[in-house]
């Protein structure tokens, strides 16, 4: 009896970590290195949704493509804007960086990259970036050594950590589910009563036509 309780704990236990799992990979942004090509002329920028209250970190730094006796390494230019336009991070003239910020506005958050003006004429240039952020901005190690837990307990606190991310990021949505909504709401309102007026507009001018048809009429002695 006892081994069978003790079953049926471990297969609800793996479910739970199973769902913990399946949940953080679709509900909390799972964030990896990628690859931007920069054209000779113009902006690449990059963007991600973020809730407010939210740490994020990211290291960039430019990929040699040629080889480093023809062509000197390009510089770059970067600027990170919060959603209402306010400037986190701008550089110029480098090869690598990195910038960390604590998010005060939810919304999009734009990071753009540019070839600066002293570069070789038609070489481009690739930039990796690695766009952390939430739970996967955390230094687990700084973690484990604060609390003094390892293996098996530091696990079950990412997991409180990703239960927590997932927990903040449903009620974000939420609450720009109902932002949504209200919009929407005011619009159609707004719809109705400009279809109303427009109507009305319509009433008004066909029964003016209709005054003026019959006077003209009347005039001419036709009725």
């Amino acid at each position: 009896m006892a081994q069978n309780l003790t079953s049926r704990a471990r297969a609800v236990c793996s479910v739970l970590v199973v769902v913990v799992m399946f949940l953080t990979a679709n509900l909390v942004p799972v964030t990896e290195a990628i690859w931007l090509t920069i054209p000779t002329s113009g902006t690449k920028c990059v963007s991600e949704e973020i809730q407010n209250h939210v740490v994020v970190l990211a290291d960039y730094y430019v990929v040699v493509d040629e080889a480093p006796q023809q062509y000197r390494t390009p510089t770059i230019s970067v600027k990170v804007t919060s959603p209402y336009g306010n400037n986190l991070h701008h550089v110029e003239n480098v090869t690598h960086g990195q910038f960390a910020f604590t998010t005060t506005e939810s919304g999009s958050y734009l990071a753009c990259f540019w070839l600066d003006g002293e570069h070789q004429e038609g070489v481009g240039a690739t930039l990796n970036l690695d766009w952390r952020s939430g739970i996967a901005a955390r230094d687990w190690d700084s973690v484990a050594k604060k609390q003094k837990v390892e293996g098996v307990e530091l696990e079950l606190i990412k997991l409180e950590g990703a239960v927590q991310a997932i927990h903040d990021n449903l009620n974000y949505l939420k609450d720009r589910e109902a932002e949504m909504r209200q919009v929407s709401e005011s619009t159609n309102s707004k719809v109705a009563w400009l279809s109303i007026m427009s109507l009305g507009v319509c009433i008004v001018v066909s029964a003016l036509q209709l005054w003026h048809l019959k006077t003209y009429f009347r005039k001419k002695k036709l009725i």
